[in-house]
């Protein structure tokens, strides 16, 4: 028999095999400071494109009152147990209210976390007689909760309605079959490459293949929309979304995240739900924190219309240098560039030493070899200025990376 960790030992993972290069720079990074469009890295000012503030919101001095006047009333303790025991108020009750009325549901479930509440609530709503169908690019969270599933779940390819439908048919086969029903999975945003769900053209389906939708929207929630109730409200089917999902770590600038549906799915989660049953319930400080970025949101158009002044400005500007940003039609903005990993370390590098630019850097697994996907997020309190500087400097790394600079560079790192 042998030992458990002997394979963890040699092995490293498809990542974590290049920690001895990457750690604390290209992984692990510690930005420093207040988290705005510059920030500290390496004891240089930087121009941050990789927080997920999209609203400015986290460092907004409203937002800034309101979490420490809820800190100092109650701590950051308060309520201590599960929401089902000693872990409700009014204020959960409260919030949960106000996110079902702005996406125009009939209830929402707070829940602790965006990713373990999508992993608690797949296998929630799901019997192993009911077959899921989701989308190949779906996010982390909603693979491992199709984990969970035990009975038959089918992935179509990324917003193909042709490899969608094809996929229904096997499931509307199945589980005509065990006489279970159909969950179809999207997401409202996708993360990494910046595309919205094809939520219009998957609802027409819901007639002739009677099937329930549930939509991951953390990264359309707050910024798509007319009033910024995400990718639903954007393509004009909220109503068809049978269980909306976002997470309050993106616009929200928080901790937490909810589920709204009709009142009996809602009641159904409450009771059933396992990573909430079980769960110290989310903080006061945080839920009326929460309470005051959502009327923000609510209240404060101009915040949205900032934020899409910066996000035009940064994806039409890079496109007309002739960039690859994919086919984004949200704030996210992917930069896809060809090169191994040792060109991407050093490219990266170069970014952010030398023209004080930092950004996330994605690569294989998490795209096919042979690509470098630099990603961008936008944010309302970027200014042009940022822009114009981001987009000279992209320019010139693109240079460098053509003429097999960072190659020579990328040989050296892995020496």
């Amino acid at each position: 028999m042998k030992d458990l960790f002997e394979r963890i030992i040699k092995d490293k993972g498809p990542l974590g095999k290049w920690a001895k290069q990457a750690e604390g720079y290209y992984v692990f990074p510690k930005l420093e400071g207040p988290i705005s469009n510059h920030m500290k890295f390496n004891g240089k000012e930087v121009i941050t494109w990789s927080i997920n503030d999209y609203l400015g919101l986290a460092n907004h001095p409203d937002v800034i009152k309101a979490d420490a006047d809820a800190t100092k009333d109650y701590g950051l303790a308060y309520p201590m147990g599960a929401r089902m025991m000693s872990g409700h108020t009014k204020y959960h009750e409260q919030l949960e209210r106000e996110c079902a009325d702005f996406v125009s549901k009939e209830a929402a479930y707070l829940v602790n976390f965006g990713y373990q509440g999508m992993v608690s609530a797949i296998d929630t709503l799901v019997s192993k007689n009911d077959v899921i169908v989701y989308d190949m690019d779906s996010h982390a969270c909603i693979i491992d909760g199709v984990r969970l599933h035990h009975g038959k779940r089918f992935t179509y390819r990324h917003n193909d309605i042709e490899s969608f439908e094809k996929n229904l048919v096997r499931a509307a086969r199945i589980a005509n079959e065990t006489g279970g029903g159909i969950l179809v999975i999207s997401e409202g945003v996708f993360g990494m490459r910046g595309e919205q769900g094809k939520l219009k053209e998957i609802v027409a389906f819901k007639e002739k293949y009677n099937f329930r939708l549930l939509v991951d929207d953390a990264h359309g929630f707050g910024t798509l929309g007319k009033s910024g109730a995400g990718a639903g409200e954007e393509q004009g089917v909220q109503d068809q979304i049978d269980v909306y999902f976002a997470t309050f770590a993106k616009s929200m600038a928080g901790i937490g995240a909810f589920f709204a549906a009709d009142k009996e799915v809602i009641k159904y989660m409450q009771y059933n739900m396992r990573s909430q049953m079980f769960a110290k319930s989310l903080p006061l400080a945080m839920v009326k924190g929460a309470l005051k970025r959502l009327d923000m949101i609510r209240t404060m158009p101009e915040l949205r219309e900032k934020l899409w002044e910066n996000v035009n400005a940064l994806q039409n500007g890079l496109k007309e240098k002739g960039f690859n940003i994919g086919k984004t039609n949200t704030c996210v903005t992917p930069v896809f560039l060809e090169g191994d990993v040792p060109e991407a370390m050093a490219l990266v590098n170069d970014l952010r030493e030398n023209h004080r630019i930092f950004c996330s850097i994605v690569i294989y697994p998490i795209i096919p070899k042979g690509m470098i996907l630099l990603r961008l997020i936008p944010t309302s309190v970027h200014t042009l200025e940022d822009v114009d500087l981001t987009i000279k400097a992209f320019s010139a790394i693109r240079e460098k990376l053509e003429h097999g600079d960072y190659k020579k560079i990328g040989a050296e790192i892995m020496m």
